[in-house]
């Protein structure tokens, strides 16, 4: 395996699993695998970006925090897939709803993700790139909700470089064109899940709603996200 351990990334051979979940808190990280793994191995440290593999149900997964925004989980996922032989990620994170049917508390499912960044030009595609997600994943992911009965939102989301935005119009535009929610890593993983020929999926839980000013209090926040995280282990058991 060429290329490891990596400036970003102190694992050795073997020691994350082809399956990993995402979240962008490398602190979630560790709360994820000490509350629903076992036998859990540190795999890094390096920035304080922890990475963790265990066992679930009997499968092997990992997890590790990606960082916040479009340039870090750009790196973490281009050498987990590259280099680490991961074949599928998922990303668990929170998002801003944009769509006025969209709540606090809902569950979206990433089937694509806009963007205002430049990420895709790297690729030199002779027109626009559309970062999708695997169907299989996320019809995958659908089932699962409706199976543990928690409903879930389909559709576009967007990944803004910008959250701090000086153009206080952006939303309601992204709104016009139906994208649900709004955050800042999605378009780059399934790009770059994209060009490595290999899986990705993001599962979002709303935190909150900028157009009315709703947002999730820390114990409601944690209420949702286990949720989400519920799903995303179903993946893993699934294949």
């Amino acid at each position: 395996m060429p290329n490891v351990p990596t400036p970003h990334n102190e694992a050795r051979e073997g020691e994350i699993a082809p399956f990993v979940l995402m979240p962008g808190d490398p602190l979630r990280a560790e709360k994820l695998a000490d509350n629903y793994l076992s036998d859990v191995k540190r795999f890094n440290t390096v920035r304080n970006m922890f990475g963790y593999t265990g066992t679930y149900k009997g499968e092997r997964i990992s997890v590790m925090g990606s960082g916040m925004g479009i340039p870090s989980i750009g790196i973490y996922s281009y050498e987990l897939y590259h280099f680490y032989n991961v074949e599928t990620i998922v990303r668990i994170g929170t998002a801003g709803a944009l769509s006025p049917d969209v709540d606090v508390r809902d569950i979206v499912l990433g089937e694509g993700a806009c963007t205002d960044s430049n990420y895709a030009q790297q690729f030199r595609a002779p027109g626009t790139l559309a970062p999708i997600a695997d169907f299989g994943l996320l019809r995958k992911a659908a089932d699962a909700a409706d199976c543990l009965g928690y409903p879930v939102r389909v559709g576009n989301v967007v990944s803004s470089d910008v959250f701090y935005n000086d153009d206080e119009t952006v939303n309601d535009r992204w709104a016009r064109m139906g994208v649900l929610a709004v955050e800042m890593e999605s378009a780059a993983l399934y790009l770059n899940a994209m060009r490595a020929r290999k899986k990705a999926l993001t599962i979002l839980t709303i935190s909150d709603k900028p157009a009315s000013g709703e947002s999730l209090s820390a114990q409601e926040r944690q209420e949702s996200l286990t949720r989400m995280m519920k799903i995303a282990l179903t993946l893993a058991t699934d294949g």
